[in-house]
């Protein structure tokens, strides 16, 4: 069996190796065939190629969850970034000449922040924040750190893009990996066909000699 199918195999940016294209099974066998090693070469490769897009898939679903929810925290967390910094731009003022409608949108600002959170999927439970430069962040198992403000949104915008870029890193690499099982699985159909032809041929031959020698002695 020829060497091209284990040996310097290209591979995608992230080691995924390619599945070559059988375009002549009998040049690929070599001059000793052996379909039923390569048929167990390519069941060991699909097998490998198959286990890669279970983990894949598992993994886009996993950070198609976590996308989501980074991006609701980020959202918070700036939206308690700019109503922090516009209490410290009404500190700063003295005084002006703004009608009453413009103070009361100013003291929006400067009120007390009532809302709700999920103490469960289906429970949520309403609160009030006092005026903070801190947060609270998960990390994941079972790890929370107090980060200040500033901090905790660069951190999520880099959480954020970080996940976004392996998705889109994992989506690529599902495609290829389907790509390579289907050439895979044709290479698999086209071994076995030529096989069969293979046999056929053999065994016609040998009795058509057969019925040859049986003609001469009769």
């Amino acid at each position: 069996m020829s060497t091209t199918f284990t040996e310097n195999q290209e591979r995608n940016p992230r080691g995924i190796p390619k599945a070559p294209f059988i375009a002549d099974v009998a040049e690929f066998l070599g001059p000793d065939p052996n379909p039923e090693n390569a048929l167990k070469d390519f069941q060991a490769a699909l097998a490998k190629y198959r286990y890669m897009d279970q983990n894949l898939t598992q993994r886009r679903r996993s950070l198609e969850d976590k996308i989501p929810d980074i991006k609701k925290t980020l959202s918070m967390v700036e939206f308690l970034q700019e109503r922090r910094e516009g209490k410290k731009a009404l500190g700063g003022e003295e005084g002006t000449d703004d009608d009453d409608s413009d103070l009361e949108e100013n003291d929006t600002s400067t009120k007390p922040l009532t809302t709700t959170f999920e103490l469960n999927d289906t429970l949520y439970a309403e609160a009030q924040l006092e005026d903070t430069d801190t947060v609270y962040l998960w990390l994941g198992a079972n790890v929370m750190l107090s980060y200040k403000i500033p901090a905790a949104v660069a951190l999520l915008r880099s959480k954020l893009e970080s996940a976004q870029n392996s998705l889109t890193t994992v989506v690529e690499d599902l495609e290829f990996l389907r790509e390579q099982i289907t050439i895979m699985e044709v290479n698999t159909a086209r071994v076995y066909n030529w096989d069969v032809k293979r046999r056929r041929e053999l065994r016609e031959k040998s009795e058509a000699k057969d019925g040859a020698v049986e003609g001469k002695g009769s």
